[in-house]
């Protein structure tokens, strides 16, 4: 039954539209103190897996009728998938770390934290400092991005006494101007360059009508088309969450810029996954065609990004009646920063949570997972269900907005700690291995659970880019396998 315990749980599914009588549903399996920390993770993780829940079941009742099954998440599922990367193990390899120049790093007046894991933002990180590669020692050079063969590390030395020189607002500014990725640390929340008040979850409903009635179904998301334009973590969660509820999820990349392939290999369970140039007429013309037939869009691009290639929300929804649009983005939809790239580390490091999870010594700290990545995502997921259980009414499409840093505003500042449930934790018990075009994947089981709901995703992740730029077939939908 709900109570004063489970208020995280009910603002959530408030925050999405959801009725609120439903979340008496909803209980967790204690697994002791896992996601520690000084700010309570483990119950922001629980409660977007937990509403995320709610909703695929709620969605699956109403298709076929009766009763919103029950809703039972474990915490220590939870607790896995929150870290699912660094579990990912491909052919018994160990996934990529964190790049060098990617950290936390002293200033004249405090600390920056940079993000430089993708070639590109390393290139124009380095280049806006003024750190080339021959400024490298007892490492070599490297290539014309300044990385070397070794990810940038021989660079360290360099851009440390670099930094050291200049004000942690100047190294922001000046490499974000450059294309990069580099915050000031904030030293408390509400001191950086996030505030309080960003929503948790943004719904609007969209103009006319036209969305498909969805059929019975063993699956939620059984016969929903999706179109995934999102990269790393919080999009790629979301949309996979949507695969292993049935969807046909088919994610679209511009071939310009190569994700991190054990990125997409943790990320893309249950998905396929295709290369469109939009800012290619052909490329674009084939966007548009799937489109044509599509129920969900799925952005993680920057406020105006995807606007001048003719594909701002309120134009997919007028060209596709019924859609929903999901946007997700770094700093929320409104004020100086909402046009800013940005991660799960660059918001932690500007709204003061590295600051509250700081070490004995002052160094900045990190939360022990990437929390409103994986978090954002299963609310997004959530979002997407609740719209498409509402055109069920209506047939009205929806659209959402989400944002790394409202959630880390909810983190800071809306969730209460709770006492931790007895029980242990293995998170042995939370793997699986699974064969696949890359090799054995050993990975995480999916944490969303509702009375029958699918234990693994139904196929492994399929090599980025390689697919076609089309849904699959009649009968080529695949059915979820119980664990």
């Amino acid at each position: 039954m709900t109570s004063e315990r489970d208020v995280t749980t009910a603002h959530a599914w408030k925050a999405v539209g959801g009725p609120a009588d439903l979340t008496a549903r909803v209980s967790y399996r204690g697994a002791g103190k896992v996601l520690p920390a000084v700010l309570p993770v483990r119950e922001l993780a629980r409660a977007t897996v937990g509403v995320c829940s709610l909703a695929a079941a709620e969605l699956l009742a109403a298709r076929n009728g009766g009763t919103v099954p029950e809703v039972r998440v474990d915490e220590g599922a939870v607790a896995t998938a929150f870290v699912s990367e660094r579990h990912l193990r491909v052919n018994g390899r160990e996934p990529t770390p964190f790049a060098p120049l990617s950290g936390f790093w002293r200033t004249a007046d405090g600390w920056v934290r940079t993000h430089a894991n993708y070639p590109h933002h390393r290139a124009r990180l380095l280049a806006a400092l003024g750190v080339h590669p021959g400024a490298g020692h007892g490492g070599g050079g490297g290539t014309g991005d300044g990385a070397g063969d070794d990810g940038g590390a021989a660079l360290v030395g360099p851009l440390t006494e670099t930094l050291a020189a200049l004000t942690a607002r100047e190294v922001q500014e000046r490499v974000y101007a450059a294309g990069g990725l580099a915050v000031a640390v904030a030293p408390a929340p509400g001191e950086g360059a996030l505030t309080c008040g960003r929503p948790l979850a943004e719904v609007e409903e969209a103009g006319g009508t036209g969305g498909r009635r969805l059929p019975p179904a063993p699956l939620p998301a059984a016969g929903v088309r999706v179109l995934d334009l999102t990269r790393v973590i919080a999009g790629p969660v979301a949309t996979r969450t949507l695969a292993l509820l049935g969807a046909d999820v088919l994610r679209v990349d511009s071939p310009r810029f190569p994700e991190d392939p054990d990125s997409h290999i943790d990320t893309g369970l249950g998905k396929r996954s295709t290369l469109l140039d939009l800012d290619s007429a052909q490329d674009r013309s084939a966007f548009q065609g799937l489109l044509d037939s599509a129920d969900v869009v799925v952005t993680g691009y920057r406020p105006g990004s995807l606007d001048r290639r003719g594909l701002a929300a309120e134009e997919l929804m007028a060209r596709r009646p019924g859609l929903v649009v999901a946007r997700l983005c770094a700093w929320g939809w409104s004020g100086p920063w909402a046009g800013r790239r940005g991660f799960d580390s660059l918001v932690q490091a500007a709204c003061g949570i590295a600051a509250i999870e700081a070490g004995p010594e002052g160094r900045p700290g990190a939360l022990p997972a990437q929390a409103l990545d994986h978090g954002t995502g299963y609310l997004l997921a959530a979002g997407v269900l609740r719209a498409l259980t509402e055109r069920r009414t209506d047939g009205r499409g929806r659209l959402l907005r989400f944002s790394l840093a409202g959630t880390a505003d909810w983190l800071l500042h809306g969730i209460t700690r709770e006492p931790a449930g007895e029980g242990t934790y293995e998170a042995a018990d939370w793997l699986t291995d699974t064969p696949s075009p890359h090799g054995l994947l050993r990975h995480a089981l999916p944490p969303v659970h509702y009375e029958g709901s699918p234990g693994n995703w139904a196929g492994p992740p399929t090599s980025w880019g390689t697919d076609r730029a089309a849904w699959a077939g009649a009968g080529e939908h695949l059915d979820a396998n119980p664990r």
